[in-house]
């Protein structure tokens, strides 16, 4: 008989169990609400691979004791579903969590949509792909569209800490020693993804002999299993943080060579996804409007180390890297947006003025407030004067251009004349 995998066994068989996901399963948060309401709806879980959208779905089932099954919106036909819909028929209700839901096609979907109209069956959809564009309205419309989070370091020690304690269905029958350097390696390497943490941490305790009784997993094994180079940790575990922070503040500064060697260190450990999220924060918030093309020509650096992989990956990369280095810099873009979210979180908005307000809801002239919106295009400079801003704001002024480069120069030309 074939053993399942660790992460497969550890999954939560109650909302209590869950690990993670706190702003939807905490305590009085939505997911929980519901359970303990009883009153389930449906809901499209999305968010990377391995952070709890399939273990969501079987701590709803463990709490609320409905029946609990699982198909594949691709591999599984209508067939499955069909046999699906009469459980749900003898039972009452069954929860179907249904992974890709992306892909589910019309035919499956039209043989679906009845059920969830009436609750006999509760559709816990699972994708990695964003909903507001992937899943059919039809569908989409009907759930619940709840974002899920990588885990933190901390969750994930939490994990992998509680695999080794249980006895039934963990590791807990046998003596391991996983050294501390292992333990962060795998909460910090793994990026989240809980169930490559745990499948990586099984693989090294099958994988290694024991030794006075004891399984000692080091972090060589960890590597190893992981398929990844750790960074040297701190007591704290802060210096994948440190090398990431010194990245950006690299390139920031316009230091190549401090730049070279952060990336080449993040290369090491085989981190590509943070090297692709940080270069193109970079790219928008330390190089802006200075160069508006190097977001673009950085995304498709990006794409091409996507396709190559390591170890070819690390040239689009290089060449990404020298450009923002070398290319001037403005966060006046950054600094704009922050400024007016600032004035909205406190309390500044105010009213939307009357000849901006929506034409199809009521008319200016209908509403006798005698002030019409002035189309712009009607106008040979494509510009005319009026206010914009709501009167509370009207004076207010968030953007402030600087002279890095010559585009950022042209629209602050062009800001000052609008002013």
């Amino acid at each position: 008989m074939s053993i399942k995998p660790l992460a497969f066994r550890m999954r939560p068989r109650t909302i209590d169990e869950m690990i993670g996901q706190s702003h939807l399963v905490g305590e009085g948060k939505i997911i929980r609400r519901m359970v303990l309401a009883k009153q389930l709806s449906s809901m499209i879980l999305y968010g990377p691979p391995g952070i709890g959208k399939t273990s969501i779905a079987s701590a709803i089932a463990g709490s609320t004791q409905y029946a609990f099954r699982t198909l594949n919106a691709v591999t599984n036909n209508k067939k499955d579903m069909e046999i699906v819909v009469q459980e749900a028929k003898m039972s009452g209700k069954v929860i179907l969590l249904l992974d890709e839901v992306h892909r589910l096609d019309k035919t499956k979907q039209d043989f679906l949509l009845p059920y969830l109209e009436n609750g006999m069956i509760t559709l816990i959809g699972a994708t990695t792909s964003n909903p507001y564009h992937a899943i059919n309205p039809a569908i989409r419309s009907r759930c619940q569209i709840f974002e899920l989070h990588p885990l933190s370091p901390e969750d994930m020690k939490t994990a992998i800490l509680r695999a080794l304690e249980d006895q039934e269905r963990g590791l807990g029958k046998q003596r391991v020693n996983l050294e501390k350097e292992a333990l962060e390696h795998f909460a910090q390497g793994s990026n989240g993804d809980v169930r490559s943490a745990l499948n990586g941490l099984e693989l090294a305790v099958r994988s290694t002999e024991s030794k006075d009784d004891y399984i000692t997993v080091t972090t060589e094994i960890a590597e190893e299993c992981l398929q990844k180079k750790s960074f040297s940790h701190d007591k704290d575990g802060d210096a994948h943080y440190d090398v990431m922070s010194g990245f950006q503040k690299s390139i920031r500064g316009s230091d190549v060579d401090a730049s070279l060697h952060y990336l080449g260190r993040l290369i090491e450990a085989g981190d590509l996804p943070t090297i692709a999220r940080r270069l193109l924060v970079i790219a928008y918030e330390d190089v802006g409007l200075a160069s508006p093309q190097a977001g673009p020509r950085t995304l498709a650096a990006i794409e091409s180390a996507e396709r190559l992989g390591f170890p070819e990956a690390r040239i689009p990369l290089a060449n990404a890297v020298i450009e923002l280095c070398l290319s001037p810099k403005s966060n006046s873009a950054i600094s704009a947006i922050d400024a007016a979210l600032s004035d909205i979180r406190a309390g500044k908005s105010g009213i939307v003025p009357d000849h901006l307000k929506d034409a199809h809801y009521k008319g200016a002239k209908e509403m006798g407030r005698g002030v019409e919106y002035l189309y712009p295009h009607s106008y040979p400079t494509g510009w005319v004067k009026q206010q914009y801003l709501p009167d509370s704001l009207k004076n207010a002024s968030y953007y402030e251009p600087k002279t890095t480069g010559k585009f950022e120069q042209a629209l602050k030309q062009i800001y000052e004349k609008m002013k």
